[in-house]
């Protein structure tokens, strides 16, 4: 059987907040499956881990014994790479780079220390005197990788860290582990069950369908109204707003069209966070008449760019602003459109983000079923749905329909008869 392979060097720049330049190295072991006939790829921290990883699949080949050799070399860095690489394509460049971060408590090491201190030794390599580097499972031979360790290691991290975090970095090791099974044909540890069980999750705030009918009740007389009244109507991320064009904005279909996410230096990506990010959204008959009042006035972008929705409006109403009709940042939204809104109508403060949480938990609590709620929302998953946006517990214009009637105060029995009669 013919077999070649080959290790490259694979340096990434990065800058970090300090201002200094990092160089992160991976050595690449390339080759073609023997068995598969398929392009492979495995990442390795260290030349001579890469080496012996070819060397090993060279004699096991001579020997007939290739399915047996991954499983004694890899480590668990080694295959979170791998993800990594894996996922590098299928997402924004802003998630990779959270990815990214996640995944250093699966490999590690963690500074025992305060939040600070550990962001600091993430971003400069500086830690203080006398603190101790507590080791994850980065160095553990997946061969070795038990259920236990994996217990363990996710105790430590809730205890040194938080709970949140140890729960997001386990779901990244399952689907690192996962892609090894599928990609590799590794025999990899079960999950452990029940972690984390018996812990309260605190709920996020957001507001009642009672003061979201205030707030968009004030949104239709105010010029500024669609920026803080669309989250609520759509169930779009900050990122998907801020990125939407008027190109995306069907009114003859009657929808609004995800297709892209806004970057933090304002750019867009066209992608969406995940694949069902990609998606339409029927317009209300509230969100309709907000979009059309809006398209005209709507100042275009200085330098002939794609018209977006939601452009910075600058100061002042003035049409010669310097930053009227340039990309809107995700801070200058917070600060200037959706903060004052919120003070002005006398309503609690609560994030941008939470507005997706509203729109979903009404829907649900509207007796939407939970898989047109995904959907509408753009999760693959409605167990996502269910489990992290739902605060109360069949087509799309019947949803946002729904979602209109919650947003008035009259009772709900009215709002069923006009979605019955078609009103």
């Amino acid at each position: 059987m013919s077999f070649t392979a080959s290790v490259t060097k694979r340096d990434r720049k990065r800058r970090l907040r300090s201002g200094r330049e990092v160089v992160q190295t991976r050595f690449v072991l390339n080759f073609r499956d023997p068995q598969t006939r398929r392009r492979k790829q495995l990442f390795f921290s260290r030349h001579k881990d890469a080496v012996a990883m070819r060397d090993a699949m060279l004699a096991s080949i001579a020997t007939g014994s290739y399915s047996d050799v991954p499983s004694s070399s890899l480590t668990v860095a080694d295959l979170v790479e791998h993800w990594l690489e894996n996922r590098r394509r299928e997402v924004k460049g802003g998630t990779f780079v959270s990815y990214r971060q996640a995944v250093h408590y699966i490999t590690g090491p963690l500074l025992a220390g305060t939040k600070w201190e550990r962001h600091t030794y993430a971003r400069t390599g500086e830690r203080p005197p006398d603190s101790a580097l507590i080791e994850m499972l980065g160095p553990v031979r997946v061969a070795d990788l038990t259920t236990a360790d994996i217990r363990s290691w996710n105790r430590a991290l809730t205890d040194h860290v938080s709970a949140y975090t140890a729960n997001v970095a386990k779901k990244f090791l399952k689907a690192a582990l996962a892609l090894a099974a599928e990609e590799m044909q590794l025999r990899v540890p079960a999950m452990p069950s029940q972690l984390g069980r018996g812990r309260p999750k605190p709920r996020k705030a957001i507001l009642s369908p009672e003061q979201v009918g205030v707030l968009l009740e004030a949104a239709e007389d105010d010029w500024r109204g669609l920026y803080y009244a669309f989250p609520f109507l759509t169930g779009v991320r900050p990122s998907e707003q801020l990125a939407l064009l008027w190109d995306d904005v069907d009114f003859v279909a009657g929808c609004i069209r995800i297709r892209r996410m806004q970057e933090r230096d304002g750019s867009t990506s066209e992608v969406t966070k995940t694949a069902a990010g990609r998606r339409d959204i029927p317009m209300s008959r509230r969100l309709r008449r907000m979009l059309e009042k809006w398209h005209q006035p709507c100042p275009p972008e200085p330098h002939g760019g794609p018209r977006r929705v939601f452009p910075s409006l600058g100061a002042d109403r003035s049409v010669n602003h310097i930053k009227r009709g340039v990309p809107l940042s995700y801070v200058n939204f917070r600060s200037n459109y959706w903060r004052p809104a919120l003070l002005a109508l006398g309503l609690p403060y609560v994030t941008p983000h939470s507005a997706r949480h509203a729109f979903i938990s009404t829907l649900q609590a509207q007796g939407i079923e939970v898989g047109l709620v995904a959907k509408l929302a753009g999760h693959a998953n409605a167990n996502v749905t269910l489990g992290h946006y739902t605060q109360a517990v069949r087509g799309g214009e019947a949803a946002v329909a729904a979602l209109d009637d919650a947003y008035r105060s009259r009772p709900l029995a009215a709002a069923i008869v006009d979605l019955a009669t078609g009103k």
